[in-house]
């Protein structure tokens, strides 16, 4: 990838942090402010609202990583690096796109002449180098990747096949459908009023997704191990990811919370992982935790607000620290766990589900005290007193041979609804998070949220809940694992 030199971060605790000093409108890194321009215009005395669905709200591009499957591990490093270009260049084009809502205004041709056109043979390009990679280090590359070049403008108010409560009402009345796309005031596209539901609407039992299901039941292996490493005492905070895109600097276009581990960065090693310290209070689990961070949007200037990764790509506002993170590994309702092996690397939900659709998204957001009211699409709106919760079952069958794929997804499965592994694959303990936080209740009136939350995302996702998503590296020594897997099995609830 042509980029050997080592960077370490430096965690904020021993950064100079600017003051939690409001921001003006708009302000801290990216200014999203021509992002709506040309939808509330001036005409001869009176203000006149165009339809926001005559407008592009973001570019959506077919996702070629989750295509590839037989890439050879001498390859691997140099295709994931020509994805994170790709990354590099949505988000490039999408920041074009945001800023340049006059001229779209004047030429209907814009945003295909100026935009998704150049994208589209910047991304050939990429492509060509991929497929030759793959092929030089003895793979097959698929010789229909091409067909993944183009990318396409999404509406602002397309809907997004999600697994949640689209036809939730919201506070001010309005029926959730559409994407009323705003800036609310705060400078960045999303989250906007459609993105919230009252919890209070959404139905029991009522979440509709082919993925997260719990992996233990009353048969099989119905222990628990609990692992305690704090909620990020340390501040350990980066925009990389170690496992989509090693060796790439704001690999991830957004903020990871860290558990766990504490040297994550792009450019750790698996050795660099096994000699770290942890802040488990086990200290034989070396495991890293970690997810996108969720954000206040009050006005608050973060130790990013000017960084990539942080407020120079939409990601702004007060960083929220969950008050509880609690991380807890399962058994199988069908039989006894394995052990995972050292350095496997789990990836579940999907950053980029707003625009590659539901397929592996695996969100689940919930209040304390309503538990049984979960939404996929949504973000909740809690009562006094109760907290937001984030709640992530992982993937927990293993394909017995790898501790990566291609794609990051292959070597790992769901359980299926009875609760077995697919054919081929072996039962791990399964990790389940749930993190707590206590949030301010947004207000929405008058179809705009006011002090939004959100997760941090890809700037191109506007912020979206479906978006969020959690990643894994088991670092535990063998001994560990090796308690952990027999607690399991016996039955037992351990920590």
């Amino acid at each position: 990838m042509g980029r050997n030199t080592r960077k370490r971060r430096t965690p904020l605790a021993t950064k100079i942090v600017a003051g939690a000093a409001a921001l003006a409108v708009g302000g801290g890194g990216l200014v999203w402010a021509n992002f709506y321009a040309s939808a509330h215009e001036d005409h001869g005395g009176h203000n006149r609202t165009r339809s926001a669905g005559a407008q592009v709200a973001t570019i959506d591009c077919p996702d070629v990583g989750q295509k590839i499957r037989d890439v050879p591990d001498r390859a691997r490093g140099e295709v994931d690096g020509e994805l994170a270009t790709m990354d590099s260049q949505i988000t490039d084009a999408y920041q074009r796109l945001a800023t340049t809502r006059r001229a779209q205004a004047g030429d209907s041709q814009f945003v295909q002449n100026s935009i998704l056109g150049p994208l589209k043979d910047r991304r050939k390009a990429i492509i060509d180098r991929i497929q030759l990679e793959i092929n030089r280090a003895g793979g097959r590359a698929d010789d229909n990747l091409d067909e993944l070049a183009g990318c396409q403008g999404r509406p602002a108010d397309q809907q997004q096949d999600g697994g949640g409560q689209d036809d939730g009402q919201n506070d001010d009345g309005q029926n959730g459908g559409g994407q009323n796309q705003d800036d609310n005031g705060n400078g960045v596209a999303g989250p906007v009023a459609d993105d919230f539901i009252d919890i209070n609407d959404v139905q029991p039992n009522s979440r509709n997704s082919r993925n997260g299901l719990a992996a233990n039941g009353d048969g099989g292996s119905t222990g628990t191990f609990t692992t305690d490493c704090g909620v990020n005492e340390n501040n350990l905070f980066n925009s990389d990811n170690l496992i989509a895109a090693p060796g790439v600097d704001n690999g991830a276009h957004h903020t990871h919370d860290y558990v766990g581990n504490q040297d994550n960065d792009a450019f750790s090693s698996d050795e660099d992982l096994a000699n770290a310290d942890t802040s488990c209070q086990n200290q034989g689990d070396k495991s890293t935790y970690y997810w996108p961070v969720l954000r206040l949007q009050d006005g608050t200037q973060e130790f990013d607000a000017n960084d990539q990764g942080g407020g120079a790509e939409g990601n702004i506002g007060k960083i929220l620290k969950p008050a509880q993170a609690e991380l807890k590994f399962v058994g199988s309702q069908q039989g006894d766990v394995v052990a995972m092996p050292k350095f496997l690397r789990i990836i579940t939900g999907d950053a980029k589900s707003f625009t590659n659709g539901d397929a592996n998204a695996n969100t689940s957001w919930s209040c304390s005290g309503f538990e049984d009211r979960q939404v996929t699409d949504k973000y909740p709106l809690c009562p006094e007193g109760s907290q937001v919760l984030r709640t992530t079952n992982f993937q927990s069958c293993w394909d017995g041979q790898n501790i990566d794929s291609a794609n990051h997804r292959d070597h790992m499965a769901f359980v299926q609804e009875d609760g077995s592994c697919p054919e081929g694959f072996q039962a791990v303990p399964q990790l389940q998070v749930r993190l707590a936080y206590d949030i301010p209740t947004p207000t929405v009136e008058n179809g705009q949220v006011q002090n939004p939350y959100a997760v941090d995302s890809f700037p191109e996702q506007l912020h979206k809940p479906i978006t969020d998503h959690n990643d894994f590296i088991n670092v535990m020594d063998e001994d560990l694992m090796n308690e952990v897997v027999d607690c399991i099995n016996r039955g037992e609830d351990c920590q």
